[in-house]
């Protein structure tokens, strides 16, 4: 299923002109990973770095500690919620052009922290990328 719905993120990509070096999907805490099973950013990202030829990097970004559900959070509590919550892999992301994928943004709270996270630890530039936007209320 990743295959097909990383079909429009390829697409609007191609539509853009950012110069990338790297994708890099948001990562999942262990706790929700094994409940899950699987990344959904991560079925997302891989088929758009293969298309592109971009260099796939799951280990540029990782969260370290599990966060509680952004449901019903306030604006400022999911900023809240997601502050210090990942690390970047300077040997990874150092002067590169980083695009970050993940299958739904909301607030752009946890798209913030990830893109922060990637510019303190020497990343150029951060783009993003999401397959949906849900409304925030």
């Amino acid at each position: 299923m990743g295959d097909v719905l990383a079909r429009p993120l390829i697409k609007m990509l191609g539509l853009l002109p950012w110069k990338l070096d790297l994708v890099v999907p948001v990562p999942m805490g262990a706790d929700r990973a094994a409940e899950r099973g699987y990344n959904q950013a991560a079925l997302l990202a891989m088929p758009v770095a293969l298309s592109t030829g971009l260099l796939y990097q799951s280990k540029a970004l990782k969260k370290v500690r599990d966060i509680s559900t952004q449901v019903g959070l306030s604006i400022d509590e999911r900023y809240e919620n997601v502050e210090g919550a990942f690390v970047a892999d300077q040997s990874i992301v150092d002067r590169k052009s980083v695009l970050v994928i993940d299958d739904v943004v909301t607030s752009g709270a946890t798209m913030d922290s990830c893109s922060e996270t990637l510019r303190s630890a020497g990343a150029r530039d951060v783009y993003g990328l999401t397959l949906a936007r849900a409304k925030f209320k």
